[in-house]
């Protein structure tokens, strides 16, 4: 901006020749500056003027218009404002094969404390200790008041436990939200879930990640971001569960045994519909336990005897030696082998329990309905070492089962170190080799199926998976009717439940010592079965460590007095849960009376 003078040499030269005063002019020049400054002034506070306007007017307008989009919106309720709570609802849930939960997840609040912020901390001190019983108040004082700035107190708790921390009053106490992984049935189904735990955790939220069974081998599908809202379906049915925990429970208290074992498997898909192991354990609160040195693993809850429990199955193995002695051609079912006992190999000596002798001669289905121990060596001998370890390992008893539980692939059997003919002879009725049940129930669901592997699985399948064909039809036909007839007159006689043709076979196998030698009164007994005979659909395997029925006037210990009765109750209450209607047999002719109108 041009000024101009406010005293002009011109204009003053001519006022004071025309006497005039000239101070005039240098007021009127002023007054005029004044004016052209307000004019400036006054347009660039109308400029802003404008600008904030217009800027107010677009931040209202933006503000309307969101405003409004929420309201035409669907409410929803918002997941968390907390920083960190992205891992938060990252864990999908469990159900079993029917959609019911087995495994969820729960909002909770973890409990930790600002000690620099505690108005009273032995008060504090004091009053938690009252709360929870495992905290101590002169340990809280003393960690209160020993310059840390930041202390964990509870990873979890209930909602009355809150309200009481809260009515404490204290600043220094703080909560943070975060989720945890509830099994709402309790023990139920135990040693499936295995349980969970807290891995990377914060203030604000702390990760979910699996421990032991089903939860730590499917744990990266349960993590899988684009898989959290699809729950895991497994394979079993809760109210079958149900029943076989509470009949194991019972038989493993009525036959004195430690503990037990039971499985219930689809033939046909490998599908595992119920798999208990007792004593349990609740998942919401996974023990630690420490067991003395001289323990059995076994003695441990958290020992799955299904599936890590690997044992010598005694003469549940004897159908395996006679299907592949008939697969090979080698004998019939009518086929008559030597039997006569006791039988001498080098320095060992066969002998059939209680020192019966079942010979000279059985024919093979009466070898499996005696359980003849010198029945079965010879028919193994004829088969040889070779082809009976070709045939177990294609059974599936020379690997790890590949079922979906993280303690399966350290539950391989204990095989021998060679295997001479006093081997073949002592594992063809189940002795010198070890496999765990879930082995056992698995090669009893491939001769229940007509000679076809079957993969063990936990979860569940929408039809059969084909596996491998090991036996001819006829064979495995041949082999079930034999195991059928073990019940109608042989040692499983108890295994009887009318109306489902249950066919199975008993194995009694003494407990090995550790310092080496067997215990003479503390025995495995097993019971494997498949029904209904005449279509076989479910295998039902029962084991009890170390039982003895005692309502006699001595105590017996074959699996036909223990696990027998546990299996066929087990079989009584699960045929109609699994929809299995009971065959009625037609009353003979001679019974029949005619009727008069």
């Amino acid at each position: 901006m041009t000024r101009t003078p406010l005293r002009p040499l011109a204009r003053i030269l001519k006022a004071r020749a025309q006497g005039e005063n000239p101070d005039v002019i240098e007021r009127e020049n002023l007054r005029l500056r004044h004016e052209q400054m307000r004019d400036v002034s006054r347009n660039r506070a109308e400029v802003r003027l404008l600008i904030l306007g217009f800027s107010f007017f677009v931040a209202f307008s933006a503000i309307g218009i969101r405003m409004g989009a929420l309201s035409a919106s669907e409410a929803a309720e918002p997941r968390s404002l907390a920083s960190g709570a992205e891992i938060l609802a990252q864990r999908a849930d469990i159900t079993d094969r029917n959609g019911r939960v087995l495994a969820t997840n729960m909002l909770t609040h973890a409990l930790y404390a600002h000690p620099k912020d505690m108005v009273d901390p032995a008060r504090v001190a004091t009053e938690l200790a009252a709360i929870f019983p495992e905290l101590k108040a002169d340990d809280l004082t003393r960690r209160f008041t020993d310059g840390r700035s930041f202390i964990w107190l509870r990873k979890v708790l209930s909602p009355e436990q809150m309200q009481q921390v809260h009515d404490i009053g204290d600043p220094g106490l703080l909560f943070g939200p975060r989720e945890m992984r509830l099994y709402p049935n309790g023990t139920l189904a135990a040693h499936i879930l295995g349980g969970s735990s807290f891995g990377a955790e914060g203030v604000h939220s702390a990760e979910v990640i699996g421990t032991a069974g089903v939860e730590r081998a499917m744990d990266a599908r349960l993590r899988d971001p684009a898989l959290v809202a699809t729950p895991l379906e497994l394979s079993i049915d809760l109210t079958v569960q149900a029943a076989v925990e509470e009949i194991l429970d019972a038989g493993i208290t009525m036959m004195n045994a430690k503990g037990g074992a039971a499985i219930i498997m689809d033939v046909k898909t490998g599908e595992i519909l119920s798999l208990a192991s007792l004593p349990a354990f609740d998942p919401n609160n996974r023990p630690n336990p420490v067991l003395p040195k001289d323990a059995e693993p076994g003695d441990s809850p958290l020992f799955n005897r299904a599936v890590q429990g690997v044992y010598e199955l005694g003469s549940t193995f004897k159908i395996f030696a006679a299907a592949q002695a008939m697969e090979l051609g080698l004998v019939g079912p009518d086929t008559m082998v030597d039997a006569n006992a006791p039988m001498q190999w080098g320095k060992h000596r066969i002998k059939e329990f209680q020192g019966k002798n079942y010979g000279p001669l059985l024919s093979v289905t009466d070898v499996m309905v005696k359980s003849s121990n010198v029945g079965t060596a010879k028919m193994a001998l004829q088969i040889g070492g070779l082809r009976q370890q070709a045939f177990l390992k294609s059974l599936g008893f020379f690997e790890a089962t590949p079922v979906e539980l993280t303690e399966a692939p350290g539950a391989r059997p204990l095989l021998p170190a060679r295997w001479p003919e006093i081997v073949t002879i002592t594992t063809s009725y189940g002795h010198g080799m070890s496999a765990s049940p879930l082995h056992l129930a698995t090669a009893y669901a491939t001769i229940a199926n007509g000679g076809i592997t079957v993969k063990p699985t936990l979860i569940k399948q929408t039809g059969p998976r084909p596996g491998t064909r090991v036996m001819r039809e006829d064979v495995a036909d041949a082999s079930v009717s034999m195991l059928r007839q073990v019940v109608t007159r042989g040692t499983a006689s108890m295994a009887e439940v009318p109306g489902y043709e249950v066919a199975g076979k008993t194995g009694t196998a003494d407990k090995p010592k550790r310092t080496g030698g067997y215990y003479k009164d503390k025995v495995i007994n097993t019971f494997a079965s498949v029904f209904p005979a005449s279509d076989p659909r479910y295998v039902v395997l029962v084991t009890l460590d170390e039982p003895v029925e005692t309502s006699g006037t001595e105590p017996r210990r074959t699996a036909g007095w223990t696990s027998v009765p546990v299996a066929a109750e087990i079989t009584r209450r699960i045929a109609p849960l699994l929809g299995i209607r009971p065959m009625v047999e037609a009353p003979p002719a001679d019974r029949l009376t005619a009727v008069r109108n």
